[in-house]
């Protein structure tokens, strides 16, 4: 584990195996740093990795703002002392996406499905009503509600996963993170125009088969990342890195090669 201090006094914690070049791994929505584990032991073999556990999904911390996540990323990449390669998937992407263009601090991004808001909030009506259920002691109602009219799965599939979640000590106590995790991204706004500033490669990563509007918020990523390529993991979707974790480590590892040449 490697630990380091936020200037706020907090302690960042992140999961370190590996090594070689170094990985920063920033999970989704829901994610206490244990999602990531397959892929990163793909990644292991060849690589220093690190999985963040984002304050945000920390029971023993209050809620953030994004801007204290990104300041968290930072502290931590400065901590690793070498070159950092950065993978952020969902809301992790969103976050990945504002340390590049907070500072340039990384080597190169993948960027996995990314929620970021292109127009109306991500959330809006939907947060809402989510809260609400949430409020009343239905984590599966909210979560449900989430993964419908937010993810933008069939209703039948995100009631089961609502379900499913509640079911699970784990992640039904963090139902309210994510909620708030939707509503940092909303209170972001359209920040595309920030992203045009960013300078090192980035691959942006799809699932063939994820949500239509996951699909055309990367599209408006990369008109706006310079030069950022594109790689859609045929018959996967917002899951693939639990999955196909060996489909998305290679995505990762051809970028780390490009940016990396001591990965070789």
């Amino acid at each position: 584990m490697l630990t380091a201090t936020a200037p706020d006094g907090t302690q960042i914690r992140a999961h370190d195996t590996g090594a070689g070049p170094a990985v920063l791994i920033l999970g989704p929505g829901l994610d206490d740093g244990s999602r990531t584990k397959p892929l990163a032991d793909r990644l292991a073999a060849r690589h220093r990795v690190l999985r963040l556990q984002r304050r945000r999904y920390r029971l023993d911390l209050p809620p953030c703002a994004l801007a204290d996540e990104v300041t968290d990323v930072l502290t931590l990449a400065r901590a690793i002392g070498s070159p950092v390669l950065l993978y952020g998937h969902s809301s992790g992407g969103v976050l990945a996406l504002e340390c590049l263009a907070a500072a340039e601090a990384f080597t190169g991004a993948v960027i996995f499905e990314a929620p970021v808001v292109t127009g109306p909030p991500l959330g809006g009506a939907a947060l809402t009503l989510a809260r609400e259920a949430l409020a009343h002691g239905r984590p599966g109602r909210a979560m449900a509600i989430f993964l419908r009219d937010v993810v933008g799965l069939p209703a039948l599939k995100a009631r089961l996963a609502g379900l499913v979640i509640t079911l699970i000590p784990k992640y039904r106590r963090l139902v309210p993170a994510q909620l708030d995790d939707l509503a940092a991204i909303d209170a972001l706004g359209d920040r595309l125009g920030a992203y045009r500033a960013i300078g090192v490669p980035v691959t942006l990563l799809s699932g063939e088969k994820s949500p239509a509007h996951l699909i055309e918020r990367l599209t408006a990523v990369r008109a706006a990342v310079p030069g950022a390529t594109w790689v859609s993991l045929p018959g996967r979707d917002h899951g693939a890195d639990l999955r196909a974790p060996g489909e998305v480590a290679a995505v990762i590892e051809a970028l780390a090669d490009r940016v990396s040449p001591s990965a070789n």
